[in-house]
């Protein structure tokens, strides 16, 4: 069979495999960047490419509808290419919800009998009206949070009346009593029945029902479909493994593709168990192990598996715990080598948002694509630093998974009360203490709000707004509650620009299944990664594969920092990450073989010392004397320029550029053009009066470069 042959022709061993596992239960452990869907679209068109299936009949569900367009895309490319004519475009790759919501439509006027529901988009609305009945006054983030419980019980097949129960043994934390969410859960469901609707919950709930108690239904799908692919299959919840058992029947011709050490949304109800117990339900099942890794330098890989090590699977697993369970093996890298992971301790949270937006300007200047960097955080207020850190050396940017800091209702919210309240703050009043109440009646406590969740992240938002309070009024001692009011909105006019596809700045969680040449890991200290709410083993492991997903992004260069204090001067008790214990340890060895043995540890620290002056320290902290008094007149007229043109002064230069302005000290406009950060507006504003004090110092120093 020459066709199939041509599918087999461009696949690595396990890739190959996988192709020819054409029958019965088959679990593919595919670790990040060993190319998966080609190995699951090449399988498909093996099977149909031999008779064993026709495309028809074959059902591919995903979890996002970019990852069904994919391997639509590659089963149409093998079409064309390999096997034409031979309807691989008929296959049905569709995510849980596309798939089960086409069933659920088709058979409800025959089983159940008039119009199909409507299908809810937010959740938000139905419980306000319960809780309104039940004469409770949520904020918008707790009637969020309350969704997004309801959620998680019935993906969990938890009811109303049971959720108190099973919220306590699964150690939920919300912001309301168990017994008060059952009650908003009972509502919402009512006012749902009510209006004839149906939440993407229920659309997978009502499907498995109908296919249930009504065997000509059920009879009439498996017929359509006998043959099963199933991607992320360790972020499978209840609801959709019961939904795949009535989809499959008594077949076993399943397929199910997952890595064990991606388990990242355990919060939202998805279970491991059902990849590392594949051969459990399927005792017959081959089990293919997918390693080689195809996206990421061997020095990116090394570092991830060391972030994994032989803890990063999911609670209940072991390292020997089976043949599925021992199947996060490490991986292997399949590309040339590349520059060695960058992990860079600094002094304070600016100092590291400084030094990270300048190496990401350095490696745009050098020609790498905005759109290839990205920098990926824990938590969604961690974003606001590096929007305005970018936008002040002109780099683009796009905010991937969340709205910009600006745009977030609580911090609108905050400004237009702070502008409220500097009509009425004295002269003589600590501006500081008069911003304090504002953010505190929108929610800011000393405390964090229990667990995650919106609330949560609405907290981290006015939290990351008096950090902003503080540093502002710790730079500026004379300003007013209107100089910060004045400077939030502007800052919050510079956010609302257009994203024209730059820099990516996403969550970890939100940068799953994507990837760029250069990746950027900040903040990566104990309390952040693993975040602190982390409290129990099973918790802080799935941290650890979240930064084991976050390194894995990276195809060439990877980044890792962290920060010793909050502001800059503050007290330095943060420490790095225990997940890159291993990493820094080795780093420490082999700057103790570099330097001759014994001494190892001491000689690996005062190497890190040296790393940290290059890149984590003050702006001047490597420049030579004449460059420093360059920087400090530079700064000078920078404050000078700011205050005649009304505007913060990070948006004339941050110091970041101005140390590199002064370490070059530029005599023409190619010259200062040529500096990370100083686009064509700030060369044509400001170049002029930059070359003149360049030029200045030069003869001040009696400097010839």
């Amino acid at each position: 069979m020459p066709d199939a042959d041509a599918v087999l022709a461009a696949l690595d061993p396990e890739q190959r495999e996988v192709a020819l596992a054409a029958r019965g239960p088959v679990c593919v452990l595919a670790g990040a960047g060993t190319g998966k869907t080609r190995a699951v679209a090449h399988r498909i068109a093996y099977a149909v490419a031999i008779g064993v299936v026709r495309p028809d009949r074959v059902l591919a569900v995903t979890f996002t509808t970019k990852a069904a367009g994919e391997l639509r895309g590659r089963l149409r490319q093998l079409g064309t290419a390999t096997l034409p004519g031979s309807g691989l475009d008929q296959v049905q790759a569709r995510t849980f919800h596309a798939a089960a919501l086409r069933q659920l439509t088709h058979f409800w006027g025959r089983v159940v009998g008039g119009s199909a529901p409507a299908v809810l988009d937010s959740k938000v609305g139905l419980l306000a009206e319960a809780a309104r009945r039940h004469r409770l006054r949520l904020e918008l983030t707790e009637l969020r949070d309350v969704a997004s419980e309801i959620e998680w019980a019935k993906v969990s097949q938890v009811s109303p009346d049971d959720y108190p129960q099973a919220a306590a043994k699964a150690d939920r934390a919300v912001v309301l009593s168990p017994e008060r969410v059952a009650a908003l859960y009972a509502g919402y469901e009512d006012a749902r029945r009510e209006r004839h609707l149906v939440d993407f919950e229920s659309v997978l709930e009502l499907t498995a029902a109908i296919l249930i108690e009504h065997p000509v239904a059920a009879a009439a799908v498996r017929d359509r479909y006998r043959y099963f692919v199933v991607d992320e299959y360790q972020d499978v919840n209840p609801l959709q493994k019961l939904l795949l058992d009535q989809w499959s029947g008594n077949r076993d011709d399943v397929c199910v593709v997952g890595d064990p050490r991606q388990t990242i949304y355990s919060f939202a109800g998805a279970s491991p168990a059902y990849l590392t117990g594949f051969t459990r339900q399927y005792p017959d099942a081959t089990v293919i192990r997918l390693v080689r890794n195809y996206r990421s330098t061997p020095q990116v890989v090394d570092l991830a598996n060391r972030v994994a090590g032989a803890t990063g699977l999911p609670s209940g697993t072991s390292a020997g715990g089976g043949p599925v369970a021992g199947g996060a093996a490490a991986l292997v890298a399949q590309r040339p080598p590349g520059p060695a992971p960058r992990l860079t301790e600094y002094p304070d949270e600016q100092a590291e948002v400084d030094g990270v937006t300048r190496a990401v300007a350095a490696l745009v200047e050098a020609g790498t694509p905005a759109r290839e960097v990205a920098i990926l955080v824990r938590t969604n207020a961690m974003t606001a630093g590096y929007e305005a850190a970018l936008d002040a050396v002109g780099l683009p940017f796009q905010l991937r998974g969340a709205e910009r800091f600006f745009e977030r209702a609580e911090v609108k919210q905050a400004i237009g009360l702070l502008r409220v309240a500097a009509r009425s703050a004295s002269a003589e009043e600590d501006p500081a203490s008069a911003v304090r109440p504002v953010l505190t009646g929108l929610g800011l406590t000393k405390e964090p709000p229990r667990g995650r969740g919106q609330a949560r992240e609405r907290w981290e938002s006015l939290t990351a707004l008096w950090q902003l309070t503080e540093d502002f009024f710790g730079k500026a001692p004379g300003a007013t509650v209107a100089d910060l009011a004045a400077e939030l909105e502007l800052r919050s006019v510079i956010g609302h620009a257009p994203d024209p596809g730059g820099v990516t700045l996403a969550s970890l969680h939100a940068a799953k299944g994507l990837e760029w040449d250069a990746v950027f890991l900040p903040g990566l200290t104990d309390g952040t990664v693993p975040i602190i709410y982390a409290q129990t083993d099973a918790a802080i492991e799935e941290e650890r594969r979240l930064l084991y997903v976050g390194v894995t992004r990276a195809r060439e260069r990877l980044c890792l920092s962290w920060a010793l204090a909050r502001s800059p001067g503050g007290r330095r008790t943060r420490k790095p990450s225990r997940f890159l214990d291993e990493v820094l340890a080795q780093g420490r060895r082999a700057a103790g073989k570099a330097a001759g043995g014994p001494g190892g540890d001491q000689a690996g620290r005062r190497d890190r010392g040296k790393a940290r002056q290059g890149t984590g320290q003050d702006a001047d902290s490597r420049l030579d004397p004449v460059a420093k008094q360059c920087f400090a007149r530079l700064r000078e007229w920078r404050l000078a320029t700011a205050r005649e043109q009304a505007v913060p002064a990070y948006v004339v230069f941050s110091d970041a550029i101005l140390a590199a302005i002064a370490e070059r000290r530029p005599t023409t406009s190619a010259e200062l053009a040529s500096i990370p950060g100083v686009g064509a507006v700030k060369l044509d504003k400001y170049g002029a009066a930059v070359i003149a004090l360049c030029a200045d110092e030069l003869e001040a120093s009696g400097d010839d470069e």
